[in-house]
């Protein structure tokens, strides 16, 4: 069985000009980093980042529940 879930959520980005370069990195998401020649691009660049770890860390989660578990959706706001 495969679980897709819409998620939104807000992060906090980290903004700094790195010579002709933006450079980005978010606190909450420990090695999610961006780059980009506009903070535009940078700050897009840093979300599919998150997006990417958010991901890789759910699928590594979801391995091995045992199939009589409960699984529910939490949303905080």
């Amino acid at each position: 069985m495969v679980y897709t879930l819409a998620m939104r959520n807000e992060f906090i980005a980290i903004i700094e000009r790195d010579g002709e370069w933006f450079i980005a990195w978010s606190p909450e998401v420990p090695g999610a980093n961006g780059q980009g020649r506009t903070v535009e691009e940078c700050r897009a660049n840093l979300g599919e980042a998150i997006r990417l770890i958010l991901a890789d860390r759910r699928e590594d989660g979801l391995r091995g529940i045992p199939p009589e578990a409960i699984q529910e959706t939490v949303t905080v706001q």
